[in-house]
């Protein structure tokens, strides 16, 4: 078959067209487009159990990760009619259909245009109303790497434990870690971002060397960002078990807390992660089953919110919110201040 040739792929009971299967989508190694379909086809019980049900934004690289790419909320009208499609908003409020992870069938669907990225809504398009995952970011700044990171996460599990909490982590597939609890669907992404902004807080509080909560670039320093604004309504973050458009395929890879002192981001990929699936399973297999209470850190929030600190800063496409500090960095407002 020549690469140029497009073929079939039975999936979900689906039959989904993928052209050019043997387009090279990884340099370092060589894989294709047909093997990012197997992929996540290897491993996909944990990938629609993360993803599945939601609404998701394609990160698309039509020429591979060492191309050029851009992000794609709308689901286009050509489009196969079976695809599941969700109406979302941006922050001002333009609606789009955006694809629905319903099966593996999508997700191929999705890779075959070239998406080397899933970034997951933290909602089910079944209930739109109720964010239910709080997602931790520990972002490494300039100066620090993932074995910084790694002394983060101790941080915040810790954290987690004292207020009777499971979080669940991933590498990022990248440098960093994320740390997700599943929720019961009772609160508003609103609560969650309070609930980050909270536990960012408390983090930089006890450890102000290794973490922050600082907005600004600036104040961060060598430290460990918890970016609570990963939390923010209709924002989207990584998906579990997607691939990265990186030259070896990274894979964002759930892990348990024993493996924190021994897990390399870099050696999880497509050519290693379904094994490691096929003999440990889904380490986030009881995060599904256990969901949790945000009261515990809402009550932090409260604390917090008593003791006079104001809300935190949002990112700036969003509209101003009640109670928020200037948007303008430090050395700006003290420049302008000086003049």
């Amino acid at each position: 078959m020549s690469d140029a040739a497009a073929t079939t792929i039975d999936l979900a009971g689906r039959e989904v067209r993928v052209s050019s299967p043997d387009k090279v989508f990884f340099a370092e190694r060589g894989e294709t487009k047909r093997d990012l379909i197997r992929y996540y086809e290897a491993v996909a019980a944990p990938l629609l159990a993360a993803m599945g049900g939601r609404p998701v934004l394609l990160q698309r690289h039509p020429n591979g990760a060492d191309g050029s790419s851009f992000f794609q909320k709308r689901v286009p009208k050509s489009a196969p009619a079976w695809l599941t499609t969700t109406t979302v908003s941006t922050v001002n409020g333009t609606t789009s259909q955006a694809l629905v992870a319903a099966d593996l069938a999508h997700v191929a669907w999705a890779v075959n245009l070239g998406c080397l990225g899933f970034h997951v809504w933290a909602l089910t398009a079944a209930d739109p109303d109720h964010a239910d995952e709080l997602r931790l970011d520990l972002d490494p700044q300039p100066g620090t790497d993932f074995d910084t990171a790694r002394e983060a996460a101790r941080e915040l599990r810790g954290l987690l434990e004292e207020f009777g909490l499971v979080g669940y982590p991933k590498t990022t597939g990248k440098r960093g870690i994320h740390v997700y609890l599943r929720l019961v669907p009772e609160y508003d992404s609103y609560q969650v971002r309070q609930a980050a902004v909270a536990v960012a807080r408390e983090l930089e509080r006890r450890r102000p060397d290794l973490l922050t909560a600082a907005w600004w670039k600036e104040e961060r320093g060598e430290r460990i960002f918890v970016d609570y604004n990963q939390n923010a309504p209709h924002k989207t973050v990584f998906g579990a078990w997607c691939v990265r458009a990186r030259p070896g395929a990274q894979v964002s890879t759930p892990f348990a807390w024993d493996e924190l002192d021994d897990v390399d981001p870099d050696g999880l990929t497509i050519a290693s992660v379904p094994a490691r699936v096929a003999a440990d399973g889904d380490p986030w297999a009881p995060m599904y089953t256990r969901p949790q209470s945000l009261a515990p850190l809402l009550a932090l929030h409260e604390r917090d919110r008593e003791a006079g600190l104001h809300d935190a800063p949002w990112p700036p496409v969003y509209p101003k919110m009640p109670d928020e500090p200037p948007r303008v960095a430090p050395s700006r407002a003290r420049a302008e201040r000086d003049a």
